[in-house]
């Protein structure tokens, strides 16, 4: 069973940065071959994708966060980040993991998620 195991959340006011960080792990995970990405849901709305790095090292954003969140991997901590700055309330939410890849089937895994507050 893979763990997708996120960090990192907490309360930040206006203008700050938070760095989530997110470890998959398993017998057999080989985390080099699955994209990871981002997400984050409020109460009342749909998860939302905000970043993706593919494993070749290709990134998207959600158009609300280019130019303030980067996401970033490191292979030898089976470890994405998402540096967010000059973070606004709107960027309050619970932030998951995921981790996907396809190869003859869709392998899908989600952290619990981790909360960002953004407030004064």
């Amino acid at each position: 069973q893979v763990q997708v195991v996120e960090s990192g959340g907490g309360l930040v006011q206006p203008g700050g940065s938070l760095r989530l960080s997110c470890a998959a792990s398993a017998f057999g995970f080989t985390f080099s071959l699955y994209r990871m990405s981002w997400y984050r849901q409020t109460p009342g709305k749909e998860r939302e994708l905000v970043a993706r790095i593919s494993s070749g090292g290709n990134t998207d954003y959600a158009d609300s966060v280019k130019g303030r969140f980067t996401i970033s991997r490191d292979t030898a901590k089976n470890t994405v980040y998402l540096q967010m700055n000059s973070l606004k309330p709107d960027d309050t939410a619970v932030y998951y993991c995921n981790a996907f890849r396809y190869y003859n089937s869709s392998y899908n895994y989600w952290g619990q998620g981790t909360q960002v507050t953004v407030s004064s």
